[in-house]
């Protein structure tokens, strides 16, 4: 049974057929288009239309709509979706309508979750914690071999928990969460910090960034990390320190086997991940003589919300 996963982020709608080991088999893309609820489920619909002429007839059979918001308990609402202008939007309901086949919204980091607990990093394991780690922070929770999205459809939020009382303001409303200390916009922060009171260590930064502070991207920390800068490498550091802290916290409270960290920071490949397991390991409750959970990196990509999305279809 083939099914149809499709990613809603905030510039593309991309989509793909999906087969049962998780291969995507066609994909085609299209821009989102912005604050407009019916537009958006019409490049939804024409997406799925086109990956469907392309394919036998009724070789897809479900699609699984995967969107960076609050999905509802039943899978058929997204409550909010900010960057999207979506709010109590009946997402499902205008898909299905469209396209004439099933139809399951899910939260965006969840899909990705279950992608790579079925097909990537964390295949095998039954108890993992998926965190994403790109402008904010996401999570998805996959416990006893099942996707847990808690009574209202919204758990594993888990870059809005608060880290430091009174700390930094975040977009939620909300201060001191734990994506304004361990995600790509914290990273960016740490650097543009760095070159802004001390633009001699951050000399190489600088440089990449054409002599801008506000150029100090994370594609250049990234770069400059990955030449051995030490400016570069101590903000990765940083976030590294910050991100193995809430994965510590996370351990606490839900014991996984494993932590799979996706997302564009993780990009950095051992730059990030190296500090995040010392973090983890400096940090996490009851050692010695806990069994720690492994730390790893993602492994699908920027595919896992449609191949997540087009399995959660399927199941």
């Amino acid at each position: 049974m083939l099914t149809i996963g499709v990613d809603i982020g905030g510039t593309k709608v991309a989509a793909g057929v999906v087969d049962q080991d998780g291969q995507i088999l066609d994909k085609v893309k299209y821009p989102t288009p912005s604050n407009d609820p019916a537009g958006l489920a019409d490049v939804v619909a024409r997406a799925v239309d086109d990956l469907r002429s392309r394919q036998p007839e009724q070789a897809c059979q479900a699609v699984g709509v995967g969107v960076a918001g609050f999905v509802d308990e039943d899978r058929a609402t997204v409550q909010v979706a900010v960057n999207l202008g979506l709010r109590d939007e009946p997402l499902k309901e205008r898909v299905q309508a469209r396209i004439g086949l099933p139809v399951v919204i899910e939260n965006d980091a969840n899909a990705a979750a279950w992608a790579e607990a079925r097909f990537g990093a964390g295949r095998g394991s039954d108890h993992l914690i998926c965190v994403t780690l790109g402008t904010g922070i996401g999570g998805g929770l996959v416990l006893d071999g099942a996707l847990f999205r808690g009574r209202y459809g919204v758990a594993a939020e888990i870059g809005h928990y608060r880290m430091v009382p009174h700390g930094r303001r975040c977009a939620c409303g909300n201060h001191g969460c734990w994506e304004q200390y361990a995600s790509g916009r914290a990273l960016v922060a740490e650097g543009q910090d760095l070159a802004r009171t001390d633009p001699k260590a951050a000399e190489r930064m600088l440089k990449l960034a054409d002599g801008e502070v506000d150029q100090v991207e994370g594609h250049v920390i990234t770069q400059a990390a990955l030449e051995g800068d030490s400016a570069a490498l101590e903000c990765f550091r940083i976030v590294g320190e910050w991100a193995g802290l809430g994965l510590a916290d996370l351990a606490a409270i839900l014991d996984p086997e494993c932590f799979v960290l996706g997302g564009g920071v993780s990009d950095a490949g051992s730059i990030l991940l190296d500090p995040v397991q010392a973090s983890f390991a400096r940090h996490v409750s009851g050692r010695p003589g806990r069994r720690l959970a492994e730390v790893r990196l993602a492994e699908l990509g920027g595919e896992a919300g449609i191949v997540g999305a087009g399995d959660l279809a399927r199941h």
